[in-house]
């Protein structure tokens, strides 16, 4: 699946995209992701375990809110993107 960068979060990852093999869930991708990026990413992102609220995160461009949230079901197809409430190019 490929996930999308935008504003700070590009600025963690150094990355405008990445691919991800397999993921089930969106937890578990977000883990994936925390371990690839390090302790920053975790921290801005996915602190305690769960999105962190100044961030939005969505699945084929829908909120990960309205798909069931960490437990959200992912395909290699998906296209995840994540970016701040507030964000620029």
């Amino acid at each position: 699946m490929r996930v999308l960068f935008f504003s700070l979060v590009r600025q963690l990852t150094g990355e405008k995209e990445t691919s991800v093999a397999e993921a089930r869930s969106m937890r578990e991708l977000l883990e994936q992701l925390s371990c690839r990026y390090g302790p920053s990413f975790r921290q801005e992102l996915f602190p305690e375990g769960q999105v962190s609220s100044e961030h939005i995160v969505m699945v084929n461009g829908r909120h990960i809110a309205h798909l069931g949230g960490l437990e959200t079901p992912l395909n290699a197809s998906d296209v995840v993107t994540i970016f701040p409430l507030i964000a620029g190019g």
